[in-house]
């Protein structure tokens, strides 16, 4: 008995995604692929630009990744009112600058491994400070800076 390969079978009048299919999907999400990856490097090359000019204290708050984390933050407000709102971006801005540049800027990883190593040693409150105060200064800066940016929008309308 002969079993059909489960990409071959499909109900009538509905597309069946074929290994030629998939090669030209991903010849498409190619040039997607490669604007993350490089607005990446470039974000994270400023943020550990910024972790030297601004090292942190060892036990102290790590400020230089809070306010990387926050700017970041109100940067991607901004932008995602900009181009929603205003500018049709090319299908590359998005992913080059939200994803790649932005989400290279700004880190999570770094943040966890701040607040492990402020708890390892041996303060704890700064860590919990740390972790709290991040997270609402990061909510609160994006969402103020895209109700900012609406507002000035509406100005320039008028």
């Amino acid at each position: 008995m002969t079993v059909p390969h489960p990409e071959s079978v499909g109900e009538p009048g509905i597309a069946v995604r074929t290994p030629a299919r998939r090669r030209s999907a991903w010849h498409g999400q190619a040039p997607v692929v490669a604007v993350v990856a490089l607005g990446g490097g470039i974000g994270g090359t400023a943020r550990y630009a910024a972790a030297l000019l601004w090292p942190a204290r060892p036990g102290g708050f790590p400020w230089t990744t809070f306010w990387v984390n926050v700017v970041g933050c109100a940067v991607i407000g901004v932008f995602m009112v900009v181009i929603t709102d205003v500018w049709p971006a090319h299908r590359l801005v998005r992913p080059f600058f939200g994803t790649g540049v932005l989400g290279g800027f700004t880190t999570f990883s770094t943040y966890a491994v701040d607040i492990q190593k402020l708890v390892g040693a041996g303060h704890p409150r700064t860590a919990l400070a740390y972790l709290a105060a991040t997270l609402l200064a990061a909510l609160a800066a994006v969402r103020l800076a895209a109700t900012a940016a609406r507002r000035v929008l509406v100005r320039r309308r008028r």
